[in-house]
């Protein structure tokens, strides 16, 4: 088997000019081909190599995603060390840890995050650390650090070391020659670190050979081709991004796209529709989030268009829906002749032109991270704009299964990965049938070496090399995965039975404009209750259009709203009723990375969640907890739309 360098060095020879990167800039976009960035990597991994690199070392980056991103991590990966991936989404006080128990011996960094990692420079353990800055503004660099009294020797500029080390590489590329051909499938290429929902996060080592296993896997399952080019606006730190494009690259001659981070996270939102247009994407990778916000923005774009318009899309799209049920078997020829009709004229008058939105050469969306509502499916399948949900974790490098334009199923996982073997296992260990739920185990070359330091939780995860996932699923009918929830996640009954909520949560929150977000709880009570957060633009319109005047008002409103998602044609009978929450108590403001009840994956972080409403939850439980949580309800509408 091939290692992630072998891989791009037959890049480098196959494609050689081809753009295998660009970035934007003022002077607009700026290619980076597969030779040059083969060339900048092993030129800046003679760079570190003399500031002490060695075999088996660790370091860090924390960057916005672009080509220096990239190359640095090459970088590192040419002196056999292993790259330390860092969320831009993590917090200024959730460094230190990483970087102190990854070892890492210095951190490549952006202008946007070198103040988190001047603050904590006291912090860091290892003595001889270095920043390597990743941007030219070096006086407000020295400046910065100066200032932090950081030695000026811990300092280093990307662009100078890139500069030296072509020299030194020029000089005698035997040293680094030598490295390369000592590196193995087995050696580590990143530490991933989760995002920590309990306790402190744990580092996935992930080697060549799980990287090249993955890759490769998904460039054959989705037959991508070097005419292809994607738009990259998911962050590239976690290994979804890795797998699926930075090293998918190497397998297929893509082009990749960064989207325009210059000045932050702010500008880098507005960014999103500009890139588009200017990429015109063949595919992009996305999240439940982002999709979403896709959705909405392209729903509340119809509405307000309203009339005919609006009255169109709303019969196409239901249409749609109708006709192509689940995608994989699509309704009779009855059906067709009833609904095919305004659907074609939908399709034809509106859905054709919201390709322009992503540019106009999408094709279709891969969807990964967390459960997709399957009314975000059916919405986007509806409108020519597929997302083909998959399914994986860090532990897996990561993915596991994928629907494909190929072979797909809404409201499934898809197909198996080729070199993945899954089985569903029961509580006992033995395999369950087709139908029945189950943990999701999977063997093969794809699974993680381990967790760093942690040999305890490694042998917990991995036994007999089968990697215990900790998520639940069953294979149906037609052998696609699906993935129900988190086993730790899950709701219990006061009689013991579980079950997974984030199917409900998703299905609430999609289904219900007026809500942002939902944590369902059940433990071992006598019935589901829920916590959720308010939309408040939609608020806001809601109370103008029906002329609300009073908090109490607006709860019957929300609270008719919440009771509808039983009726729901789409949710109807999906799930127990047992599990659908029959009260709710309304946080008074939304769950955010800013009060720690997001992580940097944007996931909610239940448990914090529940910690921190834990006396709302008990008195929704309480003998008069309908009223008193009706009673909070209304003062908490009051103070935040009344007051």
């Amino acid at each position: 088997m091939s290692t992630i360098l072998n891989q791009l060095s037959i890049a480098a020879n196959k494609y050689n000019d081809k753009a295998y990167m660009f970035d934007k800039t003022d002077e607009g976009w700026i290619p980076n081909s597969y030779k040059q960035v083969e060339e900048r990597a092993k030129y800046l991994s003679a760079s570190l190599n003399k500031l002490g690199l060695e075999k088996r070392n660790n370091f860090a980056i924390l960057s916005e995603s672009r080509s220096n991103w990239v190359i640095s991590e090459f970088a590192i990966v040419y002196n056999n060390a292993a790259s330390v991936p860092l969320s831009v989404k993590l917090l200024q006080d959730e460094l230190p840890f990483r970087l102190n128990h990854s070892e890492s011996k210095g951190i490549f960094v952006s202008k946007n995050h070198i103040q988190k990692i001047v603050n904590i420079w006291d912090q860091i353990k290892f003595n001889n650390f270095y920043i390597i800055y990743l941007d030219e503004d070096v006086d407000f660099l020295m400046n910065l650090t100066s200032k932090a009294n950081i030695p000026e020797e811990r300092v280093k500029i990307y662009s100078q070391l890139l500069e030296d080390g072509e020299k030194l590489y020029k000089a005698d590329s035997s040293v680094m020659q030598k490295i390369v051909n000592e590196i193995t499938t087995e050696d580590v290429v990143t530490i991933s670190y989760t995002s920590g929902s309990t306790g402190n996060p744990k580092g996935i080592m992930l080697s060549h050979k799980n990287y090249v296993a993955n890759s490769a896997d998904g460039v054959q399952t989705f037959k991508i081709t070097p005419q292809l080019k994607t738009l990259i606006i998911l962050p590239i730190d976690h290994c979804f991004a890795h797998t699926a494009v930075i090293f998918g690259a190497l397998f297929s001659g893509m082009s990749l796209y960064f989207l325009d981070t210059r000045g932050g996270a702010i500008n880098a939102i507005k960014n999103i529709p500009i890139n588009l247009k200017e990429v015109k994407p063949d595919y992009i990778l996305t999240v439940p989030a982002l999709s979403g916000n896709l959705m909405k923005k392209i729903t509340d774009g119809i509405a307000a268009k309203g009339g005919f318009i609006e009255k169109l899309f709303n019969k196409g799209l239901t249409a749609g829906i109708i006709l192509n049920k689940n995608a994989y078997k699509k309704s009779d020829f009855i059906k067709y002749l009833k609904y095919y009709p305004i659907y074609f004229l939908a399709k034809t008058l509106i859905f054709s032109k919201l390709k322009d939105v992503f540019g106009g050469n999408i094709k279709y969306m891969v969807g990964g991270g967390a459960l997709l509502d399957i009314k975000q499916q059916q919405f986007f399948y509806s409108i020519g704009i597929p997302i083909f949900q998959g399914y994986g974790l860090t532990e897996a490098t990561p993915i596991i299964s994928s629907n494909t334009p190929f072979t797909h199923k809404l409201g499934s996982s898809g197909n198996i990965m080729p070199t993945v073997t899954c089985k569903i296992l029961r509580e006992d260990g033995s395999e369950c049938k087709i139908g029945e739920k189950g943990e999701i185990a999977i063997y093969g070359n794809s699974v993680m070496k381990g967790y760093f330091k942690n040999e305890e939780a490694t042998s917990e995860s991995i036994k007999d090399n089968w990697l215990h996932t900790g998520d639940l699923g069953y294979y149906d009918d037609d052998n696609f995965l699906v993935v129900t929830g988190r086993e730790k996640a899950l709701l219990i009954s006061e009689d013991g039975e579980k079950y997974s909520p984030e199917e409900i949560e998703e299905g609430l929150v999609y289904n219900s404009p007026l809500i942002l977000q939902t944590i369902v709880h059940n433990n071992q009570r006598k019935f589901t209750s829920a916590i959720i957060t308010l939309d408040d633009i939609n608020i806001k319109s809601v109370i103008t259009k029906n002329n609300i005047s009073t908090a109490s008002d607006l709860f019957k409103e929300l609270e008719s709203e919440f009771k509808r998602f039983r009726s729901d044609r789409v949710y109807k009978n999906k799930f127990p009723s047992k599990w659908i929450p029959s009260l709710f108590f309304i946080a008074p403001e939304a769950f955010s990375e800013e009060n720690k009840l997001v992580n940097s994956t944007m996931k909610l972080v239940r448990y914090k969640i529940e910690e921190l409403y834990n006396l709302e939850i008990n008195d929704m439980y309480s003998p008069n907890g309908v009223e008193y949580t009706r009673i909070k309800n209304i003062e908490t509408l009051e103070k935040m739309y009344f007051s």
